[in-house]
């Protein structure tokens, strides 16, 4: 029953969220804000774990394969397939989920404690629209971007430790990214990565948003928001996959 409450709440919060805006000028200065904070500023671990990623999955496909039939370009098809099917779009979404979900729900929750919120609602703003809209717009617009460097940085990181060690050619690596490339595996992995982008940044913001008490609860709020993003990312996730593949 507890879920069912949320729900319902989760809901309500929306509809509240995706009301009409006061003054568009101050939404879209927020939201320019909103896409440096949550998408400028996760580049870097974005794209350290793709370079990391696509190395392992190179070297793991490589070490799986000991039949001399098998050709070496598998490496490389691999590598491609699993970073722009799975690893780059959900990976990727689940480490954004624990450093946005979890700073948004910290940041509303504390305006919450602080009774800020409480004052934007007698001065007649839409505090749920003003808080998390820009938020919202912002991950809708910086993260499929986000998910695309990493598709290029994963397999290339691949690329880099297979010319590093020599465990196959340059060559036939390339020849396996080549190989059946289908551009909708890219379309399907940025509407799953929109799809997430709007899950963490409302699921964090609604927690934050109903926190009730003191700085303990802010903590409560911050680690919930993220515990059930990545929940609400791992069944979407299944739910895309079956409809679209």
């Amino acid at each position: 029953m507890r879920i069912l409450f949320h729900i319902g709440h989760y809901a309500l919060f929306l509809r509240e969220t995706f009301a009409r805006p006061e003054r568009i000028r101050i939404y879209w200065r927020r939201t320019l804000d909103e896409i440096d904070l949550l998408g400028v500023k996760s580049l870097g671990i974005v794209s350290v774990l793709s370079g990391f990623m696509g190395a392992v999955i190179a070297l793991q496909t490589k070490s799986n394969i000991n039949n001399p039939f098998i050709p070496d370009n598998l490496v490389g098809f691999a590598t491609r397939q699993s970073s722009i099917l799975e690893f780059s779009p959900t990976i990727i979404a689940l480490i954004l989920a624990g450093k946005v979900a979890g700073t948004i729900a910290a940041e509303i929750g504390t305006m919450r404690v602080k009774e800020q919120i409480d004052a934007l609602d007698i001065m007649g703003v839409n505090s749920a629209g003003y808080l998390v809209l820009p938020k919202v717009v912002a991950a809708l617009v910086i993260f499929p971007f986000l998910i695309i460097i990493s598709m290029f940085l994963s397999v290339f990181g691949g690329y880099l430790i297979v010319a590093a060690t020599g465990i196959i050619s340059t060559a036939a690596y390339e020849e396996g990214i080549r190989l059946d490339f289908d551009p909708f595996t890219v379309t399907y992995a940025l509407i799953k990565t929109e799809v997430f982008a709007f899950i963490i940044t409302t699921v964090g913001g609604y927690h934050g948003y109903i926190t009730r008490g003191g700085t303990r609860e802010v903590g409560i709020s911050s680690t919930t928001g993220v515990v059930w993003s990545i929940v609400a990312i791992i069944i979407s996730n299944f739910v895309i996959t079956k409809l679209m593949l």
